[in-house]
């Protein structure tokens, strides 16, 4: 893993643009862990993968509503 986000408290879209500008400090193939306890992040970071061109390796649910997504870089 390159880093941990920690975007708890955050409301749609600030974990989004947030993973993309994190997103840019990580190297090819490493991932990204975003930490968030906005539901919505759930499907918004999906789609962000997929527009983006990056892969959702895993989206863990966490102790107190909170959720663990795990992102690789593809380019």
């Amino acid at each position: 893993m390159s880093g941990v986000l920690d975007c708890c408290g955050l409301k749609c879209p600030q974990p989004v643009l947030k993973a993309k500008k994190a997103l840019k400090g990580v190297e090819v193939g490493a991932c990204l862990q975003v930490l968030t306890d906005d539901p919505h992040a759930l499907e918004d970071l999906k789609v962000f993968c997929t527009q983006g061109g990056h892969t959702m390796v895993s989206q863990e649910p966490q102790a107190g509503g909170k959720t663990l997504h795990v992102i690789r870089k593809e380019h």
